[in-house]
């Protein structure tokens, strides 16, 4: 039986003190982004801006910062990077020019070049050691990939193996179970029993809705001894609207959305919304999966429907391609262009691909088979296309702006959006460099999944095409990687688990027949992510309680053979969402935006870095702004995503300053008086009528007897302890108001189950 975490250990001496939020299964950062960061913009950073003085020629000082050895040596002088203190590190002093060396000494770095290698160091300057050998470097003659590059397990043909075979015949309720069950008979272990039916419908409630379930629902599902009773559940959820909001934030995710440009002018992106709002409604109608991915890469090119509604839904679709950071105020034109180009290839390579292709712009990738020819090839693609608008010329600070089109006269929308440009090829940016440029490269596909006789993209920029090859059924890793996100969404961790990259720096799936009998049966259904929603959570492996066993916790600690369902965390959007809702503050009106048409230009003033933006509607929390380089003290205390980067996996934090802002939080002190004035108002209860209703709605489950007991006996207490300051009814209203705020501040409110 789950353990239960009694709201009464929340109150001391009629204080509100929460328990400390602790969670289970807590997945650390994978070391592969940090890596990551360091190939695709510290390296080539250090080699731009440093080599001449700190390269494999000179070393002033002793130091070389062109390998990864060489950083860790330091120099004469010491370390550069202090591991126990990384904000102190020298680096950092020297390249901020704030003590007696500044470097690079012929001027200071951008503040954008400054925050690559701030974020760099202070996560603890992770860099490839000798447990992670690059790939030989290719020699003039030599073919382009070796045995082993072909061999990866990712860049394989999908296949649809055939489910084993098991001796337990009696726990299978799908497939899903037959790989499962497979793989912890090998290990010796057997699942956990199932999970009570309010747990189950805890739990799939808040997958599918984000939202928690009412004591009314509950009380239909306990009813229901149909054998069909869970199905029907998880049909309702999927046919409510609140199921694209929920789903739709977990995309969003993945594409970086944000309201506000970010880096060195953080202006309002006043359109991005119409994105947001696209995504929801692509969920809800359970638009096929490949053509989601279809649309947001060129939507805008895709045969001409005579609708106008989807026309608009379209050119919508490829606000994917704008919502991410721009130097706007860069004064070179071409630089800004090529990083907008860059920050595309790496945005599509991740989110549908799972492929880190941005370490291939300043040299051939060095742990995946992407030549840094191949990386250009792409680049022609987005270099042909229209991001960026209204680009001044001298004599004014230069600054360009992103584009926006028109969708309907009536009335007048605009979206942020993508446009054909003029169709040309780019040339290798020697070590990334556009002012050294090698040899020009055609437009075509990497090379190691779409073969090295491929014909080149001659006509429009090659989009299209881009975007039929991703959605295709033989690409080997579209559908690999958008199963292993929703299976991460259902089970909190994923069958592969670096979700972002499926290549050498990843890590390999824990059932990989399953995930590809996963990706087989999704192109079977239409690529049908509904349909796929509910093969999940129908299997038995779903249906799982969270209880432990010793066999489990020795043989499998990490639960990667998953004996039994992982206990999880409630996201930042859900807890805030769930306290709205539970106190019946809840605004669960869709769509629009919430940025003020005062604070539609600069949504953070670049000056004094304040903002106007309020955080106080009662909407959904998807629907509140997402400021980049300023988030919501909400978010950024419940581990909310960084927004200038695809996150297919948000890191899951145990601070104090969850439990204190629950504590102290004005918002969660209002919503618990109005939480109690709704029990208050139920004048047909009793009071031990309103502590039953006060965890059923909390909770999803009745109080037992002891927590009855212990709840009359503190509501007397703090009554008592009042004294005659108070009238009888502000005792009572003031004691409800702290039982509330406990139990919104409580560890069994913020967990899925």
């Amino acid at each position: 039986m789950q353990q239960r975490h009694s709201v009464f250990l929340s109150i001391a001496v009629f204080t509100l003190v929460p328990v400390a939020i602790c969670t289970a299964d807590d997945a650390s950062e994978p070391a592969a982004a940090g890596i990551e960061l360091f190939e695709s913009k510290v390296r080539p950073l250090l080699l731009a801006k440093c080599d001449r003085c700190h390269g494999s020629k000179r070393q002033r000082a002793g130091l070389r910062l062109d390998t990864p050895e060489g950083i860790a040596a330091g120099s004469e002088s010491g370390p550069v990077i202090l591991a126990q203190k990384l904000e102190a590190s020298p680096l950092l002093e020297v390249i901020r020019y704030t003590g007696e060396i500044k470097m690079p000494p012929k001027g200071k770095l951008s503040d954008a070049e400054i925050q690559v290698i701030v974020d760099w160091v202070t996560a603890g300057a992770p860099r490839p050691d000798t447990q992670i050998h690059p790939r030989r470097e290719r020699r003039p003659g030599e073919p382009l990939f070796g045995d082993e590059d072909r061999a990866f397990w990712a860049f394989q043909p999908l296949r649809r193996p055939s489910p084993p075979e098991i001796p337990d015949t009696t726990w299978p309720k799908n497939d899903v179970d037959h790989f499962v069950l497979a793989r912890l008979e090998s290990a010796g272990l057997r699942p956990a029993p199932a999970a009570a039916k309010r747990t189950l419908l805890r739990r799939a409630t808040f997958d599918l809705l984000g939202l928690p379930p009412t004591p009314q629902e509950v009380a239909a599902f306990v009813a229901d001894d149909s054998s069909d009773s869970f199905a029907k559940v998880i049909d309702r959820l999927l046919a409510s609207p609140h199921y694209g909001e929920r789903w739709g934030r977990h995309w969003l995710d993945v594409a970086r959305y944000s309201d506000s440009n970010g880096l060195d002018e953080n202006q309002a992106q006043a359109h991005a919304f119409h994105y947001r709002d696209y995504v929801v409604t692509a969920f809800n109608k359970d638009k096929p999966y490949d053509q989601f991915v279809l649309e947001q890469i060129a939507g805008d090119l895709l045969p001409d429907s005579g609708d106008e509604e989807t026309r608009a839904e379209r050119i919508t679709a490829t606000g994917f391609l704008c919502l991410g950071p721009k130097s706007l105020a860069e004064v070179d034109e071409a630089k800004m262009e090529m990083d907008i180009v860059d920050e595309q290839i790496s945005t599509v390579g991740k989110a549908f691909m799972g492929l880190t292709l941005g370490c291939a712009r300043c040299h051939d990738h060095k742990f995946d088979p992407v030549p840094t020819e191949d990386y250009y090839s792409l680049a022609g693609i987005f270099r042909s296309t229209t991001t960026i608008t209204k680009y001044q010329g001298p004599g004014d600070s230069k600054r360009g702006r992103w584009l926006e089109r028109e969708v309907r006269k009536e009335p007048s929308t605009f979206v942020m959006a993508v446009s054909e440009g003029e169709p040309q090829n780019v040339r290798v940016h020697i070590r990334g460099s556009f002012l050294n440029q090698g040899q020009e490269v055609p437009r075509i596909f990497p090379r190691i999944l779409a073969g090295e006789e491929q014909r080149p993209i001659e006509v429009g920029s090659g989009r299209l095409p881009l975007a039929r090859w991703l959605s295709s059924h033989d690409h080997p890793l579209t559908s690999r990687v958008i199963v292993n996100r929703i299976w991460q969404g259902h089970f909190g961790a994923a069958l592969v688990r670096t979700p972002d990259n499926f290549g050498r720096l990843g890590e390999r799936p824990t059932h990989p027949e399953l995930l590809d009998w996963l990706a087989a049966h999704l192109i079977a259904s239409g690529w049908s992510i509904k349909k796929l929603h509910r093969t999940l959570m129908l299997s038995s492996t779903y249906r799982m309680s969270s209880t432990s066993s010793p066999d489990g916790e020795r043989v499998d600690p990490d639960n990667r053979w998953l004996w039994r369902m992982p206990r999880r965390r409630l996201e930042a959007e859900s807890i805030r969402d769930a306290i709205l809702a539970i106190s019946g503050r809840l605004d669960l009106r869709q769509g629009g935006s919430l940025l003020t048409v005062k604070n539609r230009k600069y949504t953070v003033d670049p000056k004094t870095f304040k903002h106007e933006v309020k955080y106080d509607a009662r909407r959904r929390a998807l629907y509140l702004p997402v400021l980049r380089n300023l988030l919501y003290d909400f978010f950024q205390i419940f581990d909310f995503p960084d927004p200038t980067v695809v996150n297919g996996q948000r890191r899951s934090t145990v601070v104090a300053s969850q439990a204190l802002y629950l504590m102290n939080s004005p918002f969660v002190m209002e919503c618990a008086e109005a939480f109690a004035a709704r029990l208050l108002q139920r004048d047909d209860l009793d009071r031990e009528g309103r502590v039953r209703l006060l965890f059923e709605t909390a909770y999803g489950r009745p109080p037992d007897e002891a927590e009855i007991k212990a709840t009359l006996s503190f509501l007397a207490r703090y009554v008592a302890a009042l004294g005659t300051g108070e009238s009888a009814d502000m005792a009572k209203r003031k004691a409800w108001q702290s039982l509330c705020h406990a139990t919104l501040a409580s560890n069994e409110s913020v967990h899925v189950d």
